[in-house]
């Protein structure tokens, strides 16, 4: 029997670098980031559809609110544009089970599309390569790409062009989740207004934080996390730097925003150490919610 079904693991993302060039002629920015793929997933079905009707999408799971059920959801952009770029008619329906926080700064949305390429290329016996993968993630999001590698990675471009990280250890997180998303657009154009009266140069890798990384030395890490979105993301939220600096005073070893935010991503020893600042985030009262995590962890796997 053909197979008939596939189910696609995928995990969230934090920016331990997060660096912003100029904005440039074309309205983006040039950046370099430090992707490291974490411990929260979604789990992206993908079936034949009888009778046959296109595409549909169905959302289930805890993080589900504000996720479009329709042709504006990340992951139906990827087969349609997998439909076109290799012929095919597709009759099919994902069902997405969000765990990883809408409009967090977790790259939710395009972990589900990268999720929908590993399962239309299986489903189709494609047999695409990974740079055919990348190709084709690259044209839905600067996050996708990353996505399906996971790991830890060096993006650079708009952050679609990635290196493999010499990176060792397993590094613990806690994340600070908010109520409400905040807008990837929306905190850029934040980012340019504040800096509108400096000279910004172009984003450059932090050597001290690759070299943390390669030492497998999360104090040093959490020493040199950065991200030049954050006073943006935190101009539009002020909430932010209450977050933050309990965090800190309880014990992280680094604490950022994690890409445009809202989510705060606080580094800290062990797991042990994660469970203590969870219930210190918990009861202070100016969190959503609170989940741990490890990373790094691999990109896009078929489940079954």
């Amino acid at each position: 029997m053909p197979v008939q079904s596939v189910t696609v693991r995928v995990p969230a993302k934090v920016n331990l670098q997060l660096s912003v060039g100029p904005r440039e002629v074309d309205s983006f920015h040039n950046v370099v980031t430090v992707f490291q793929a974490i411990s929260i997933f979604d789990d992206v079905t993908v079936t034949f559809a009888q009778p046959k009707n296109g595409v549909s999408v169905s959302i289930t799971g805890d993080q589900r609110h504000g996720v479009p059920a329709d042709e504006n959801n990340l992951a139906v952009k990827a087969v349609a544009l997998m439909a076109k770029e290799y012929d095919l008619e597709i009759d099919a329906h994902i069902e997405i089970k969000k765990s990883i926080p809408v409009a967090g700064g977790m790259a939710g949305g395009s972990a589900d599309a990268a999720a929908a390429i590993v399962a239309i290329d299986y489903l189709y016996s494609l047999g695409m390569s990974r740079e055919e993968m990348v190709e084709i993630a690259a044209q839905l999001g600067s996050d996708v790409p990353f996505m399906l590698s996971g790991g830890t990675a060096i993006g650079t471009g708009h952050g679609e062009q990635l290196t493999a990280a010499l990176s060792r250890g397993t590094y613990h997180w806690v994340l600070a989740i908010s109520t409400a998303g905040l807008s990837t657009p929306a905190v850029y154009t934040e980012c340019d207004r504040l800096r509108a009266e400096s000279e910004i140069s172009d984003p450059a890798t932090n050597e001290l934080l690759m070299q943390a990384l390669l030492a497998a030395d999360p104090v040093a890490v959490g020493r040199h996390v950065v991200n030049d979105l954050q006073s943006a993301a935190c101009s539009l939220r002020p909430a932010l730097r209450l977050v933050l600096d309990v965090g800190q005073e309880y014990g992280a070893l680094g604490a950022l925003v994690s890409g445009s935010g809202p989510t705060v991503a606080f580094l800290v020893a062990d797991e042990e150490a994660g469970l203590d600042l969870t219930v210190a985030l918990t009861s202070s009262g100016v969190v959503g919610s609170v989940l741990r995590a490890f990373g790094p962890v691999a990109g896009a796997k078929i489940l079954s």
